[in-house]
This record gives C-alpha cells, sequence and structure tokens, in this order.
C-alpha cells in the first residue's frame, strides 16, 4: 500500500481562517479513501510553518511536509512549505520557492492538478481573503474534476465566494460534511 497511487488528488486551499476549516475537514476525513490530499495554505514568506504537524493531530493519515520530486502516494495528506508554489505533474510533487506571484498559490496547485489528472482532480476552497483558487477550480471544471466551496461556516469568505460565483463549483458545504461526499466520489461506478 505504500506506493499506491491516489484515486483522486484532492487540492484543498485557503487563507485567513482557513485553520480551523482544515481541522474540521480532517477531522471528520477517514484515513483510508484512497485519495491524496494537498493542502496549500498562504504562509508567511518567513519562517517556518507549524501547518503539518497540527493536522497531523486531526487525521490518522500521514501529513508530509511537501518537497520537490516526492511522489504523491493515496492516504497520505501533504502540506504546502512556507514561501513556496506547489505543482504536480503525474503523480510527483514540484517546489518552486519564491513563489511566481505571493496569494495565488491555490491557482497554481489547481491548475497543475487540472492538466496533469484531468477528471481524478478534486479541488476544495476554504475560508481566506481575495479570490486565489477560482481560476484554477475553473481549469479544474473545465477538465471534468469536481470542485467544493465552503459554505457560510467560512471565517472569511472571499474565497469560496469568489469561487462560488464564477459558477463553477459543484458541491458548497460545511468542511465536516465535504469528505461524505469526496466518499460518494470515490466508490466505484457500475
Amino acid at each position: 500500500m505504500g506506493t499506491l497511487h491516489p484515486t483522486f488528488i484532492v487540492g484543498v486551499g485557503g487563507s485567513a481562517g482557513s485553520l480551523s476549516a482544515f481541522k474540521a475537514l480532517f477531522g471528520a476525513m477517514p484515513a483510508d479513501t484512497g485519495m491524496a490530499f494537498i493542502v496549500v495554505a498562504h504562509l508567511p514568506t518567513t519562517g517556518s510553518s507549524l501547518l503539518d504537524q497540527i493536522l497531523s493531530r486531526h487525521t490518522k493519515m500521514p501529513v508530509i511536509l511537501a518537497a520537490s520530486g516526492m511522489e504523491i502516494m493515496a492516504n497520505r495528506v501533504y502540506v504546502i512549505p512556507p514561501n513556496a508554489d506547489l505543482s504536480i505533474k503525474g503523480n510527483t510533487l514540484n517546489i518552486l520557492s519564491p513563489p511566481d506571484v505571493t496569494g495565488k498559490q491555490v491557482d497554481c496547485l489547481f491548475i497543475s492538478m487540472a492538466e496533469s489528472r484531468g477528471t481524478h482532480a478534486i479541488g476544495i476552497i476554504l475560508s481566506g481573503y481575495l479570490e486565489d483558487g477560482t481560476k484554477g477550480c475553473k481549469h479544474i471544471k473545465a477538465k471534468g474534476g469536481i470542485t467544493f466551496a465552503q459554505d457560510l461556516s467560512a471565517e472569511v469568505s472571499s474565497m469560496p465566494l469568489s469561487a462560488q460565483l464564477s459558477g463553477c463549483i459543484d458541491f458548497v458545504l460545511s468542511p465536516d460534511k465535504i469528505p461524505g461526499e469526496l466518499i460518494k466520489l470515490s466508490i466505484p461506478r457500475k
């Protein structure tokens, strides 16, 4: 099971107010979905982040600080390092530091997921300011993937509302309800 490739790659993006949303999402997520989760948050450009350590207390899945060249495996959570863009190609992570455009890390990940994984890409937009993630959700939808946005439970609603207003969101839910829909998506269709 160690080298099992994921059925879906799920990008989870957030900014201000997203920590409680991340905790609720992963606290309700089973550890054996067969999916891989990549968490992108707007982090300070200097110093280090404890996001991987914090999230590891809310899930039974291994939580790993992402690094370039790392293979993406099922039932794992990968967390963006500070001051970086994170993208994927196939089943491999790629880190670019410093980021091309600060505050667009979610778009960067989601666009690469859409290009690499097509119908097996899932984007989730949680609490945060401005509109990061909206462009990426449009790409995911255009390639046949699935998109989610946090409902009015978002502490800061700009990011999820921007995505919803773009017309490219499939599900609007609280973070603790998203895992139920993801499980339904992971069940093979007959």
